[in-house]
């Protein structure tokens, strides 16, 4: 006989309560309990229930006797999600993929599934129906035998479907919308996608079938539910980008199984996501002339290396307080680097407004971008071109000096391939750096600000 009753439950963190409290004893937040009819069962979870095969048993091992070998990863054809997976889709994984409603994560998702060929693939879909997702496959212009489509939101139906079919890859659209009949809750709520998510979870650790999960976003850009969905998921990978732009940013937030520093860039069009491999290319402008206020920084993201143009206007404050607005750029380290022109180089900018812009839309968190910021901003205010053929890389210290960053040598490989004619680093990075492999480049080593303005704008 089954037992039910109330709790609360918050929907930032997804702690238990047995009555409402203002604020969550967990993450401090205001306001964020609900209250749910819960239902408690004795009987066995959906998947054991839903399926014949064997259940494994868990025993200690002690840890010299395990047994270390390499993960077989499952290729997909997509190479920018291969790169942010870390090198594949780990078999029994399960992946959260989370973005803004219209950005492109259900057309990333169907876009691999079906390009996976001779691979049996069940995608679940609780938004669409049948010819919805047909009349997308069509636009897509991609066909596979071994695609399955149901449209459902009940776990108990989706894990009989999954024990006839026995999928290689399962796809859920959207966490969000299924439900289970042994909680006595909303689809959405917290109760139910915290309980939906840990049957996928059983299933894909027992089967070792590799789960993609597509989820909302909140007016915040966070993942809608409660904060323990990501802890439970192995992957959290966020699509970001604007809909009224073309390209599109696939970042790994969390990553059991790679770095999170991996970023995939793609380009939307009317067939569907094309990869960029070279996003280089995509993130500096293209222009006959030279005008003030840009420099190219060669940053990392992950293993790759990309070369970014920075943007920065400087004007005079017309309402007296001088305003400081960045985009992709942390704003506080904007102001340091404004503080470090104040008082080390002499640079009167307390006055005047500075904006800084990262071209591409993206967020750039790499310090070797610092040297490009205080380049463009001087650029700028002083109304001095800097040549487009001139890229820097380098952090800048409080003091005023040009520190090293680590990689240097990629990201001169990378500024040399794509037809840059000098690169300005620290000269604290020249020790171990063979610089006779260069030979279309000039390398141009620097210790303090002040030698970098007087080399730029004589």
């Amino acid at each position: 006989m089954a037992k039910s009753k109330t709790s609360f439950y918050c929907q930032n963190c997804g702690v238990q309560s047995p009555k409402w409290v203002g604020r969550c004893p967990s993450c401090g937040q205001w306001n964020t309990f609900v209250e749910e009819v819960v239902t408690h069962t004795t009987e066995s979870t959906l998947w054991k229930k839903n399926t014949a095969k064997s259940v494994r048993s868990a025993k200690p091992h002690l840890l010299h006797d395990i047994v270390t070998g390499t993960e077989q990863r499952l290729a997909l054809p997509d190479h920018e999600l291969n790169r942010v997976l870390g090198g594949g889709l780990v078999p029994g994984s399960l992946v959260l993929i989370g973005g803004e409603p219209g950005i492109g994560k259900s057309t990333l998702v169907l876009q691999v599934a079906l390009a996976l060929k001779n691979i049996r693939v069940l995608y679940v879909s609780g938004e669409e129906s049948e010819q919805q997702i047909k009349m997308r496959a069509d636009r897509l212009k991609l066909k596979n035998d071994n695609f399955f489509v149901l449209t459902e939101t009940s776990l108990e139906n989706i894990f009989s479907q999954v024990a006839e079919i026995s999928p290689a890859v399962l796809i859920v659209d959207s966490i969000q919308t299924l439900f289970t009949g042994n909680i006595e809750s909303s689809p959405g709520s917290v109760s139910q996608i915290r309980e939906c998510t840990a049957e996928l979870l059983r299933f894909a650790k027992e089967s070792n079938t590799p789960v993609f999960l597509i989820g909302h976003i909140t007016k915040d850009g966070v993942i809608a539910g409660p904060k323990i969905l990501e802890h439970m998921v192995d992957t959290v990978l966020q699509f970001e980008g604007d809909r009224h732009h073309i390209y599109r940013i696939l970042r790994a937030m969390k990553n059991r199984f790679g770095s999170t520093a991996e970023l995939g860039i793609y380009e939307m069009q009317g067939s569907g996501l094309r990869e960029v491999s070279n996003p280089s290319e995509v993130l500096i402008a293209q222009r006959d002339e030279a005008l003030s206020g840009t420099s190219i920084a060669a940053t990392m993201e992950g293993v790759r290396p990309l070369m970014i143009e920075t943007q920065a206007l400087v004007s005079s404050a017309v309402y007296g307080t001088p305003q400081r607005s960045s985009t992709g750029f942390d704003l506080r380290r904007l102001s340091m680097l404004l503080a470090v022109l104040e008082k080390r180089c002499g640079f009167r900018l307390g006055a005047k407004d500075v904006f800084l812009n990262i071209a591409g839309g993206i967020r750039v968190e790499d310090p070797a971008i610092d040297l490009s910021v205080i380049c463009s901003i001087l650029s700028s205010s002083e109304d001095i071109a800097i040549s487009p053929k001139i890229c820097l890389a380098a952090e800048v210290g409080l003091s005023g000096e040009i520190r090293p960053v680590t990689r240097v040598d990629q990201r001169i490989s990378e500024a040399e391939k794509l037809g840059f004619e000098q690169i300005i680093i620290s000269k604290y990075n020249l020790k171990g750096l063979d610089l006779s492999r260069y030979h279309q480049i000039k390398v141009k080593a620097v210790s303090k600000v002040e030698e970098v303005f007087s080399h730029l704008f004589a």
